[in-house]
């Protein structure tokens, strides 16, 4: 556990205002929630005297001093875990998480996390709550993350995530054949049938929204590219297969793979072998939380998602030269399609 005694006076056209409100802006290196906590255990004292109560109204002038006192993952190991490190400095690491790594310890997965891997590249994180993860992706979800290397830089990326200030977009293959994108606005929260699951839930689930166009349609499957407005668990999974369109090889809210009338063989195997969301965050935007200039970074999908798009694509268009009595046809694998600007996606 850190700690740190800090101090200050609250200024006197501060009259009125409640302790935490007072305070906050003379500490806004921390979230308000976690001063409100600090005031709660004691840890916030006026004029020398510990003040319990995060409504108490101060007088201004005071004398205020705040231990502040982090929690550290002192119990999750470091482990030499490759990582693919795309930006660092002093605040902040932007990484490319690879398919199949979890990003934090949990049932079933003790160990060998993004979290472990954080610590062992760099020892500091245990100062940082969460060893500074500050959002996830799934499992078997691929792209890219920001991770906070300072309580500050953590307590404002936090808060760009929940002002929807952090853009972030994916690249996905669906079930089915979009006829146009638009939007998802339906709340989503814990299933009350299967607790391990997300739904779409109009009572007790939280805003979600995600913006989504297509980008590819193939004979049975689209290829599209979703903006984030929010970020719930397992959002995007949830919505396409809400709007009756699963992302391929979801092996929670997938279905069957609809395999096209005539598809080469070898294609087949390779769609039954499929084994994990086609699912790829491909690009972040977010203001720097020490210099407050706009940064932004792209990657590319993982080569099995190139893949699946090629044999898609290939499937497509053998199956036209087979109608259209083509015997030559002429195959073009340099279909390149270039990212979706802001302007380009519905607000």
């Amino acid at each position: 556990m850190s700690k740190q005694i800090l101090t200050a006076t609250i200024p006197h056209d501060a009259l009125g205002e409640r302790l935490d409100v007072a305070i906050g802006p003379l500490f806004s290196d921390y979230s308000r929630s976690r001063i409100q906590q600090w005031i709660k255990d004691g840890n916030v004292t006026i004029n020398g005297v510990a003040w319990l109560k995060p409504r108490q109204p101060v007088l201004g002038g005071e004398k205020v001093e705040l231990i502040a006192q982090i929690d550290n993952e002192i119990d999750i190991p470091a482990q030499e875990i490759e990582l693919d490190i795309l930006y660092e400095d002093d605040a902040i690491m932007v990484i490319n998480k690879p398919v199949g790594l979890v990003v934090h310890p949990g049932a079933g997965n003790p160990d060998m996390t993004l979290m472990n891997a954080l610590l062992f590249h760099n020892d500091k994180l245990r100062e940082v709550p969460r060893a500074g993860i500050v959002h996830r992706l799934d499992k078997e979800t691929s792209g890219l993350m920001v991770v906070a290397k300072t309580v500050p830089a953590q307590t404002n990326l936090v808060s760009q995530l929940s002002r929807h200030a952090v853009e972030r977009l994916y690249d996905a293959v669906v079930v089915g054949k979009m006829a146009n994108g638009g939007t998802v606005d339906q709340p989503i929260g814990r299933s009350s049938a299967d607790r391990k699951k997300m739904a779409i839930r109009h009572f007790g689930g939280k805003e979600a929204i995600s913006h989504y166009r297509v980008l590819e349609r193939f004979r049975e499957h689209t290829r599209i590219r979703v903006k984030l407005e929010t970020g719930r668990t397992h959002q995007i999974r949830v919505h396409m297969a809400h709007l009756g369109f699963p992302l391929v090889g979801d092996p929670v809210y997938g279905k069957r793979f609809r395999i096209p009338k005539q598809m080469n063989e070898e294609f087949v195997v390779f769609l039954r072998n499929f084994k994990h969301q086609a699912l790829h965050a491909g690009a972040l935007s977010l203001t720097h939380p020490v210099t407050g200039k706009t940064m932004k970074w792209k990657v590319d999908m993982p080569d099995a998602m190139f893949e699946l798009i090629d044999v898609l694509r290939e499937d497509m268009e053998m199956y036209e030269s087979r109608n259209m009595g083509y015997d030559d046809y002429d195959y073009d694998h340099g279909v390149e399609v270039e990212w979706v600007t802001d302007e380009d996606i519905p607000d």
